[in-house]
């Protein structure tokens, strides 16, 4: 259950971009506190600003105006070494697409965000193989490489990616986008067991069956807070029928 202070806060963070002389916002004065221990739902159409917000939460970008706060911890004037450092340590990432690198195998895919940490190779198996274990994934996959596995497979493995660091916070964008339902539902089952456990989840989604899984529902519109929503946890997709 959330905790404590916010593990990640927005502080009126709009973003701009430019293309010649046409400025678009992206983020209008936004702000949003996720507290340690929650599942948080983003939802909005097409061109809202979800990506955008994601990308500020996830310390990819930096914002126009505003502020960004970890742990309570001021980021916005730290370097882009020092942002790269925190990110690896505070924050996992999974990708609608998996983002996976099809050319190593699983196990190697797992152990990734652990080497510039410069954890030792038989220390890196062991957290990856109970990062495997921990979201339903098989040992016998290790040795695999990511095209040799199902859509709902390869997600679980970019999850453990994610997680192998024991981050503060998951961040997900899309995540069960590129699945069908009953592989969805496997995925979605995956947050929710973390987050039983303490794993603190920000997912981006279309899916209001995905939304409704989580504590709370934030909608998003032309780059500001439109309205936070309770859940109907009845209409989460582990409870719809298939």
């Amino acid at each position: 259950m959330p905790s404590g202070k916010p593990v990640l806060e927005l502080v009126n963070v709009s973003k701009a971009y430019r293309a010649g002389e046409t400025i678009t916002w992206g983020l209008r004065g936004l702000s949003l506190r996720v507290h340690r221990g929650e599942f948080i739902a983003i939802m909005g159409p097409s061109g809202s600003g979800k990506t955008t917000l994601l990308n500020m939460a996830g310390l990819l970008d930096r914002p126009t105006r505003g502020k960004i706060y970890i742990d309570g911890f001021d980021v916005s004037r730290l370097s882009d070494r020092q942002l790269a450092r925190l990110r690896n340590r505070y924050i996992g990432f999974v990708f609608q697409q998996f983002n996976l690198i099809n050319r190593l195998t699983v196990l190697e895919n797992i152990e990734l965000p652990l080497i510039p940490r410069g954890v030792p190779r038989r220390e890196r198996r062991r957290r990856a193989v109970r990062a495997l274990l921990s979201v339903g994934g098989d040992p016998s996959w290790l040795p695999k490489k990511p095209l040799q596995l199902s859509g709902g497979q390869q997600q679980r493995v970019a999850i453990a990616r994610a997680i192998v660091g024991e981050p503060h916070i998951l961040l997900a964008d899309e995540p069960t986008g590129a699945l069908d339902r009953r592989t969805a539902r496997l995925v979605v089952e995956t947050f929710i067991r973390l987050n039983e456990h303490g794993q603190t989840i920000l997912v981006v989604t279309h899916d209001p069956e995905v939304a409704n899984c989580a504590h709370r529902i934030y909608q998003i519109r032309d780059g500001r807070i439109a309205g936070v929503e309770e859940p109907d946890n009845s209409k989460c997709i582990l409870n719809t029928v298939m």
